[in-house]
């Protein structure tokens, strides 16, 4: 391997630390706190982003599942051919989207609002059309990619599931969840093994 290679390899490291550190500076209480409650009292819940964001938010959907939170993932390919007929009125949809204009997922706020879908949105751009659409906005903050080029989907994919995981342990303690529920859904690997002993 190049010295040069290893050095930006390296660098990964600094560059995710200081944005994780950097996100503490752009958190909002209030808009958090109304996330939380939307989340807790949604009988279902949806999330919808393109491509990292997409597939940090099928994470986010699992994470929920875990905590008897009834979730799933809609594929923006799938939301404008039916798949929206999950979500009903009462229920939350969340958006990432570090841009907040995707153009894919568009039509999908329209629909969450004429069912009267509650919208949660991630984004860095608080003027962006996810945004104003939105319910509640969560700030994104990322301070750059890990790549030279400041392009591929790294840093911001490590922050959005930064704000995933917080969300997740607020809501933890929100509906009181007990790690004997987690036992019952989780079974299986080592963790279930652990957790039913």
């Amino acid at each position: 391997m190049r010295k040069e290679s290893l050095e930006q390899a390296l660098q990964v490291y600094t560059i995710e630390k200081e944005c994780i550190e950097g996100m503490r500076d752009h958190f909002d209480e209030k808009a958090f706190s109304q996330a939380v409650d939307l989340l807790k009292n949604a009988p279902r819940i949806g999330a919808t982003g393109c491509g990292h964001s997409g597939i940090i938010c099928q994470h986010f959907t699992h994470l929920m599942c875990c905590i008897d939170q009834p979730a799933r993932f809609i594929s923006p390919a799938e939301a404008v051919h039916g798949g929206t007929g999950f979500l009903q009125k009462g229920d939350v949809c969340v958006f990432a989207s570090r841009g907040g204009k995707t153009g894919e997922l568009l039509p999908i706020l329209d629909i969450c609002k004429a069912k009267g879908v509650n919208v949660i949105t991630i984004t860095e751009n608080l003027d962006s059309p996810l945004a104003l659409g939105a319910n509640v906005v969560l700030k994104q903050y990322v301070n750059r990619e890990t790549d030279k080029y400041n392009c591929q989907g790294t840093t911001s994919s490590t922050s959005l599931s930064v704000v995933f995981h917080v969300l997740q342990t607020a809501l933890m303690e929100e509906t009181d969840f007990k790690n004997e529920q987690f036992a019952l859904v989780h079974p299986g690997g080592a963790v279930g093994e652990r957790l039913n002993k």
